[in-house]
């Protein structure tokens, strides 16, 4: 098998998938969060400033979520078709509320009567929540496994995929969102609505604090074969140690008021946790609750060498563009939010 600096090309494009949706994670994960708790603002400045704060950015980060997408399909064929059928019916509701967010932030302040801009503020917070949600239960389900058989056909019903576990994984990502984007409104705001966040953060943190035990806890109770690639490994423990520690990190730098400091340390918690669940579930991507041969590996489900070494080039080319954008944008637009005739 071909290999580019001692590792194959199977495994690269497992970490440059897994990369790409970590950077989608925490770049639209603030945002999301943001739009969680949209409806907490009560007077219509806050509600400006907050949805004015992500303006800029939001559309540009879903392009992480395509570039994922794209790599998935590009790099792993059969999980991309099996992910597409296994969960048909979350992935059409998250198109759904993903484009019925775009609408809400684009539309809400065409009109300024009472009625239309609280219609458009409901819509823009309950899709929010429900991206974020949605695919925290797709990454609950991928975590236990799902029911595939030898032809990498799902075997289930879109009920089974509502399992509580899934729904758990769910609630701490929504949590973990609302955490990561309360801390960035509080970086993007000031005066009475600065003091406002400065104690939603507090709140929005001891939240994934609780939801993180709670999962954890039940992780390890109900599917200890999460952790049997650190028992083999040992020197592994080092990741989620260090993630309990960016964790509390995260709480200390809020309490002291170092909220761009919170905001990074926010944003490798994110990071930690998904390198967690890589590291478990490698080299398998789906894992088979029939049997555990009908799993789907990196290797069964990959293209072949010759599109992986040529798509690895692509992606070596692509995604330090689409970083490099992502960085200039967030430069251009740094600061408190002030409204203009040009804010929504």
């Amino acid at each position: 098998m071909a290999t580019f600096l001692g590792i194959d090309l199977p495994t690269w494009w497992f970490a440059v998938i897994g990369a790409v949706f970590t950077g989608y994670a925490i770049l639209d994960g603030f945002d999301l969060g943001a739009g969680a708790i949209h409806l907490l603002f009560k007077k219509e400045e806050s509600r400006r400033i907050a949805l004015n704060a992500i303006g800029p950015v939001w559309d540009g980060n879903e392009v992480w979520l395509v570039i994922g997408g794209g790599a998935l399909f590009a790099g792993f064929p059969e999980v991309y078709a099996t992910l597409l059928s296994a969960f048909y019916i979350p992935f059409m509701l998250f198109l759904m509320v993903l484009i019925l967010r775009a609408i809400a932030i684009e539309f809400r302040s065409k009109e300024t009567m009472l009625w239309w801009r609280q219609l458009w503020d409901i819509i823009y917070s309950i899709s929010s929540m429900m991206i974020a949600f949605l695919l925290g239960v797709v990454l609950g389900n991928l975590i236990q496994g799902i029911p595939i058989d030898e032809n990498f056909e799902y075997q289930g019903d879109f009920v089974q995929l509502l399992n509580p576990y899934a729904l758990l994984t769910g609630l701490t990502t929504l949590a973990s969102c609302t955490m990561h984007g309360s801390i960035y409104l509080v970086m993007k705001t000031e005066k009475r609505l600065y003091t406002k966040l400065s104690i939603m953060v507090s709140d929005t943190s001891r939240f994934f604090v609780v939801c993180y035990i709670l999962q954890t806890m039940v992780t390890l109770v109900y599917f200890p074969s999460m952790s049997a690639t650190f028992k083999a490994h040992p020197t592994l423990f080092a990741v989620p140690l260090i993630t309990v520690l960016i964790i509390i990190n995260t709480r200390i730098l809020l309490e002291k008021g170092k909220y761009m400091l919170a905001f990074m340390s926010s944003a490798f918690t994110m990071a930690s946790l998904l390198v967690t669940v890589a590291m478990n579930l490698f080299p398998k991507i789906i894992h088979s609750t029939i049997n555990p041969a009908y799993s789907i590996t990196i290797y069964n489900g990959a293209s072949s060498e010759k599109s992986l070494s040529i798509i690895l080039l692509f992606a070596t080319i692509g995604v330090p563009i689409v970083a490099t954008y992502t960085f200039f944008v967030f430069w251009t637009f740094k600061g408190k939010v002030k409204l203009d005739e040009s804010s929504y």
